[in-house]
């Protein structure tokens, strides 16, 4: 025999299916690793001291 179960249950059954998927989507789209991320930020911060360096002071 079938489970009752509501609309208003059921939609929101699915409606947390779908962010999840959209939230596992998001992380491999736009995730990053720590090192990946230390590593961005120290040639950032590489590249502006370069170009600090470069300056004329007035």
């Amino acid at each position: 025999m079938a489970e009752i179960l509501s609309f208003s249950k059921a939609r929101k059954i699915d409606a947390k299916q779908k962010n999840e998927k959209r939230a596992d989507e998001n992380r491999i789209k736009f995730g990053r690793t720590k090192a990946e991320k230390e590593l961005a930020k120290s040639k950032q911060e590489k590249n502006k001291k370069k170009i600090d360096d470069h300056l004329i002071d007035r």
